[in-house]
C-alpha cells in the first residue's frame, strides 16, 4: 500500500505544484521527501480511485461493538498560507503519526488547495478557498456514491463495511470544507439519506463561529452541509491562537473565529457538533498554537480517541478538557 496519497487543483510547472487553480491531478509516494514532487507518482483519476477502493478492501473486518478500532479513508484539508510542500510536510507528519502502521488508523489523503503561500495573501486565499470548493466537492461525491454503494451492499449481506470516512481540516482548510460539503449537500443528500463523513475535525478552524446556528433545520445555512453529511463534527479550538486572533482583525465584520473562540452559544446548533478548548494542552512556551495542534502529543491523542469514535464525554473526561 502506498504510504501517501494526494489530491491536487494546483497547476504543476517546473517540477513543482504551483498557486493556480488547475484540474484535479492525483498522486501517491512512498519515499520520505514528500516535498518534492519528484517523489509522487501521479495517476489517472480511476487509478487512483481503484488503487484506494482495493487498500480500504484490505482493511481488517471489526465487529460492530469494537468499532472504534475500525480502520479509516481521512482526507485532511490544509490551511491559509501553504505552500504545497509545507502542506505536504504537514500532511506526512500527520500521517505518520496518527495513520500509519498496524495500530494507525489506515489511509490519509492529502487535499492540497492552492493557498497562496503569503503572509499578505488573506483576502486571496479566501478567493481560493471558495473558489477550489467545486474540485473538493467533486472529490466527497465520489467518496459517497462508494460509501453509499458499500452500505448497500452490507444491508442485504453480500458486504461488509471495512472502513470510516474522515477528514481533518485545519484553519482556512475549514472554509473549503465549508463551502464543497454545501456543494456535496445540495447534489447528493438533500434530504438525508446517510452520513458521508463519520468523524470530522475542524481544527483551529478559520470560519464564522456562528456556522451551525441553524440548529437542526433544513434551510440555507452556511453550515448545513456540514452538519447534515457528518456523524459528528467536532471544533478544536484555542484563545491563545494569535493567527486566527490576526484572521478576526483582517475581517473586521461578521462573527468571531470558531477556532479562536469556540461554537457561539447564544445560538442553536446541532446535536452532532460540539467544540473542545484545547488551551490547557498546549506547552505554556508554545509560540504558534495555531498549528501546535498537530506536533502536540496530548491533542494528537485527543484526535486519535475522536477519530476513532469514542464519546466525546469520554475523550474530553480522559484527557482533561
Amino acid at each position: 500500500m502506498p504510504k501517501y496519497w494526494m489530491i491536487t487543483n494546483r497547476n504543476a510547472e517546473k517540477k513543482q505544484l504551483g498557486r493556480k487553480r488547475d484540474k484535479l491531478r492525483f498522486y501517491v509516494s512512498d519515499a520520505a521527501k514528500v516535498e518534492k514532487l519528484e517523489s509522487w507518482t501521479e495517476k489517472k483519476g480511476s487509478e487512483f480511485r481503484e488503487m484506494l477502493i482495493q487498500e480500504a478492501d484490505a482493511f481488517p473486518e471489526v465487529p460492530e461493538h469494537l468499532h472504534e478500532k475500525q480502520k479509516h479513508v481521512s482526507v485532511f484539508i490544509h490551511g491559509y498560507n501553504n505552500s504545497w510542500d509545507d502542506a505536504a510536510k504537514r500532511y506526512k507528519q500527520i500521517t505518520d503519526d496518527l495513520y500509519l502502521g498496524d495500530s494507525g488508523l489506515g489511509i490519509n489523503i492529502l487535499f492540497n488547495w492552492p493557498s497562496d503561500g503569503s503572509k499578505f495573501g488573506y483576502y486571496p486565499d479566501r478567493e481560493d478557498a471558495r473558489e477550489t470548493a467545486p474540485d473538493l466537492s467533486h472529490v466527497l461525491n465520489e467518496l459517497y456514491e462508494h460509501a453509499l454503494k458499500m452500505q448497500r451492499l452490507a444491508a442485504n449481506g453480500t458486504r461488509s463495511c471495512k472502513a470510516k470516512v474522515s477528514v481533518i481540516a485545519h484553519s482556512m482548510g475549514n472554509f473549503v470544507l465549508q463551502n464543497a460539503m454545501r456543494y456535496t449537500w445540495e447534489r447528493q443528500n438533500k434530504p438525508l439519506s446517510m452520513s458521508l463523513l463519520n468523524q470530522c475535525l475542524m481544527v483551529g478552524a478559520d470560519v464564522d463561529n456562528d456556522l451551525f446556528g441553524s440548529g437542526e433545520a433544513v434551510g440555507p445555512g452556511d453550515g448545513e452541509g456540514i452538519a447534515n453529511l457528518c456523524y459528528r463534527i467536532v471544533a478544536l479550538y484555542s484563545g491563545r491562537d494569535s493567527v486566527l486572533g490576526m484572521s478576526s482583525g483582517l475581517k473586521h465584520f461578521g462573527k468571531r473565529r470558531l477556532g479562536r473562540s469556540g461554537l457561539d452559544l447564544t445560538v442553536p446548533a446541532p446535536d452532532n457538533v460540539c467544540d473542545l478548548d484545547c488551551s490547557r494542552l498546549f506547552p505554556a512556551d508554545e509560540n504558534n498554537v495555531h498549528s501546535a495542534y498537530f506536533w502536540t502529543p496530548n491533542i494528537q491523542a485527543v484526535m486519535s480517541d475522536l477519530l476513532r469514535g469514542f464519546d466525546r464525554k469520554v475523550v474530553a473526561e480522559k484527557h482533561g478538557l
